[in-house]
């Protein structure tokens, strides 16, 4: 299989990442990212794009990929509304558009969060823009996709949130890594990663995805 996936840059990206390498049902991954995450593989071709608006340029490197698993994203915290709407759902339409044009039998995978407002009318404007993405997705006409709407993430093999107060989070609670894992609504990196390229073998019948259903989909075998 072949795979796409944004924000490898990320932690939950780069667990994906991971779990795909690790993986021998995949085969070739194609990385979107702004900078380089610098590592050698021979699955792995990267695409250099600072502005993801400019990804259309790049129409040719989509074609024939089985999968795009959609892992990038940016805190509301600190962001303007109008930069909040161009990452999360502009530049998400663009990548949805090209991963359509390049395979229609596509499985698209988004990752998007807790609390996403299916019905784009509610009165957080985060939830609501995030709503609206996955609407898109949901309707493009992929052969399917799924929704990971994740909670709480616990990062596995070496992986850091690029967020700095994530990390102290995650520095805190390590000592209680191993309880926090027995919990059906957390989950891991390596689950998450698990779980995307576990739904190219497998259809799942709810296309919303909260933790515990990813915890499920990683164990299909």
């Amino acid at each position: 299989m072949k795979v796409i996936i944004t924000g490898s840059t990320g932690m939950v990206g780069k667990g994906v990442l991971i779990q795909c390498l690790e993986d021998n049902r995949i085969n070739k991954i194609l990385l979107v990212n702004r900078t380089s995450i610098k590592l050698n593989n021979p699955k792995i071709k990267e695409i250099i794009c600072d502005n993801f608006l400019n990804l259309t340029n790049h129409e040719k490197d989509f074609k024939g990929y089985d999968a795009c698993f959609h892992c990038m994203g940016i805190s509301v915290v600190g962001s303007s509304d109008e930069y909040y709407k161009t990452t999360t759902y502009d530049i998400t339409k663009i990548i949805t558009d090209l991963v359509f044009k390049g395979n229609k039998n596509a499985v698209f995978n988004y990752v998007t969060g807790e609390g996403t407002d299916s019905s784009e009318k509610g009165p957080i404007r985060w939830a609501r823009i995030k709503g609206k993405a996955e609407n898109y997705i949901l309707q493009k006409g992929f052969k399917d996709s799924y929704m990971f709407r994740a909670g709480i993430i616990i990062p596995e093999k070496g992986i850091k949130s690029r967020t700095k107060i994530y990390n102290l989070f995650y520095v805190l609670m390590r000592p209680v890594y191993p309880i926090l894992k027995l919990l059906p609504f957390i989950t891991t990196t390596s689950k998450l990663g698990n779980a995307m390229i576990n739904t190219l073998f497998f259809n799942y019948k709810k296309k919303i995805i909260n933790n515990i259903h990813i915890n499920k989909i990683s164990f299909l075998s």
